[in-house]
Formats: structure tokens, sequence, C-alpha cells
């Protein structure tokens, strides 16, 4: 969850591993498949895969690129016209501008509107999940469905905060992560990834060199400006169904108390007066279901399309 990244990203990690010094020759996790087309919407980078069916909208989270979706991209191209993006300042592009939520939640409804898209579904994961969200709350006649892999229309732990509250924890965190080298930002991706994103840490190592590849600076704008968002009191307009897939590792969330039960009404509180929800758990899986049960996210997310 969001949350998670946060409260990760901000903390001193003191200890290196000799895996992420001694980066391999090849990361199997960057393979990207060649798209039909690349282009770019409002410095928001998309490439798209097929072209035909219903079109699919991939919004990676938080310091992420277009190679978090390799598996869903090959399950779905098929049959789908499948938009994937990667966002200002992540995976080597450009850095954010100021407001980046804002513009790229701007970015993705051009998109719909230049591509002239039917009703696409769009599947975020984490910060993409929120950014899905927002789209479907600004223009919910065009939105046919909401797939959100960890991501909440407010960030978990800060919903009972006041504007100014959140306002000034943004400004701590814009500080804590943007304000460092690529050195020290590259560790606190390895400890996140060890800790929250997934389970195996031959993986998790692979995926932090990934990470780290996104600008400090654009990851600490993006993330001060999520926190101050509340999509809560939108929720009601979004008119597409949404599906809320829920990560549950036992290791984890024991440790908090929570039973899948537990999370899962958890996250459905948060998502309370969306007319439309669905909340589905997936197990075991860390913040990066798509890599911890791949098959697992494939499945819901095919289910939830025949439903539409």
């Amino acid at each position: 969850m969001f949350a998670a990244i946060v409260v990760t990203l901000c903390m001193s990690t003191a200890h290196h591993s000799r895996a992420a010094d001694a980066a391999p020759a090849t990361n199997r996790y960057a393979a990207t498949i060649a798209p039909a087309e690349r282009f770019e919407v409002g410095g928001v980078l998309v490439e798209r895969h097929g072209g035909k069916g219903r079109p699919l909208i991939l919004i990676p989270g938080l310091a992420s690129g277009s190679w978090v979706w390799q598996d869903t991209i090959r399950a779905f191209a098929p049959d789908h016209a499948v938009y994937v993006l990667t966002l200002p300042g992540f995976d080597g592009r450009p850095p954010a501008g100021p407001a980046p939520f804002a513009a790229a939640r701007a970015a993705v409804e051009e998109l719909i509107a230049s591509r002239r898209l039917d009703k696409p579904v769009i599947v975020g994961h984490s910060l993409g999940g929120i950014l899905a969200l927002a789209v479907g709350e600004d223009k919910p006649a065009l939105v046919g469905g909401i797939v959100s892999i960890d991501g909440l229309p407010v960030m978990p732990g800060a919903e009972d905060m006041t504007p100014p509250q959140r306002a000034q924890f943004a400004e701590r965190m814009r500080a804590q992560v943007g304000n460092q080298p690529p050195e020290r930002f590259a560790q606190q991706q390895q400890g996140y990834m060890r800790t929250i994103g997934v389970m195996d840490m031959a993986r998790a190592d692979a995926l932090a060199r990934l990470t780290a590849r996104s600008d400090p600076a654009s990851v600490g704008a993006w993330a001060a400006d999520v926190v101050t968002v509340d999509l809560r009191p939108g929720l009601k307009a979004i008119q597409a169904p949404v599906l809320t897939i829920v990560p549950y590792l036992d290791l984890d969330s024991s440790q908090q108390g929570l039973t899948p039960a537990a999370k899962a009404d958890y996250y459905r509180a948060l998502m309370e007066g969306t007319p439309k929800l669905q909340v589905v758990t997936i197990a075991p899986s860390r913040h990066f279901a798509m890599f911890d049960q791949p098959q697992a996210v494939t499945a819901a997310i095919r289910t939830f399309l025949d439903t539409l």
C-alpha cells in the first residue's frame, strides 16, 4: 500500500547488501516488449501494444516503469489495445514538474479524448490505482472500468489527518525523499523492496535496481503530492465498476493484527461510497502482487473484464 512506500522511503537504511553492490549483467525484469507505437501525452510516455478490443490503460506505481506490466501485456495484448504509461521522473524519464499528480491526471484524460478510446478500463498499481480512481471521478461517462492494485483514494494511516497536517507531512516527505544522492536512494529502494515490495529477496534486489533508475527529487515530489490527495468525497461519482485488489501476506499483516478479511474490510471502508465496488484478496503477496502472484492477478483482471 502507498503508506508502506512512504514509510519505507523515509526510513534510514544503514545496511547495504552485496546483492545491490554487484549488479548482474542482465536484469530479466527490465526486458521490454516492443510496442506497436510510442508517443507522449502531457509529458507521460505511452506505449501501445495490440490494437483491437476494449482499450486497457496500464499505470505503474511510484518509481516504476512499464516493466511492471510485462506479464499483463502478454496476457491481454492479443485481445485488447493496451496503452502502458510511464510517468514523469520514473524509470529514467525526464523529471516531473510541479503538481505532478494533477498533470498526470489531465494527461490520462487527454489520452482518452485524443485517441477516442471507447470506455477504456484503467488498471493501476499503487499510485497508478489512485490516478485511475481520480480519472474515474473526473470523467465518469468515459471510463469503462477501474482495477486498482493496492491503490486507495487516501493514504492509509492518513485518512483522519486534517489538510494542514497532510501538507506538513508532505513537505517533510518531499525533503527526506527528494534531497538524497542516487546511491542513498538506491539503498532505500532495496530496503523497501525487501520488506514491502515482494516476497523473494533475489527478485526484490533486481526490482530495486529498476526503481532506482527514477529521479529521487521526482519521487519525493510525487509522494508529497499524493499524500495531500483525498478522493473519498468524489467516489460516489464513479459510474464504472471498480475492482480493488488487496495483497495479503500473513508474515506482514499478522504483525498488525490483520487477518485477510480484516484487511479487505479496511480497504472496503476507505472505498466506501463507490457505487459498483468489488474487493478481491490475493495471497500470499506483498505490494507488487503482479510479481508475487502473476497468474492470480491476471485471472482477477480477466474475470473483472468478463463482467463489463
